[in-house]
């Protein structure tokens, strides 16, 4: 699969298709939990900051969600943390399969 960054098809609605995609196989995800891991495997985002900026969301809200998945499992793992920024930056760990079944 191609990122978001090279591939100039990739828009908004490609990006909001892929985040459904992701919640209909993994219900258990919020629409913004599901969205940093398709930002990070679209390679859009892998620091909360940006992330943040991108989707028009506040930094705080972001963070929570972040650390939610960060808390449940191998999905996303965390490459480094500014301690006074709070920004975060993550990678895919475990790979996650957005087609729909």
């Amino acid at each position: 699969m191609t990122s978001g960054k090279d591939d100039p098809q990739q828009g908004p609605d490609a990006f909001l298709d892929l985040v459904g995609q992701l919640i209909a196989t993994q219900p258990n995800l919020t629409p913004i939990q599901a969205s940093i891991l398709i930002a990070a495997q679209q390679d859009i985002a892998h620091d909360s900051r940006t992330f943040a900026r991108l989707l028009g969301l506040s930094h705080a809200l972001v963070l929570r969600e972040l650390n939610a998945l960060l808390q449940g499992g191998d999905v996303l793992k965390l490459v480094k943390r500014d301690e006074r920024t709070l920004r975060t930056h993550y990678a895919i760990g475990k790979p996650i399969d957005i087609q729909a079944t």
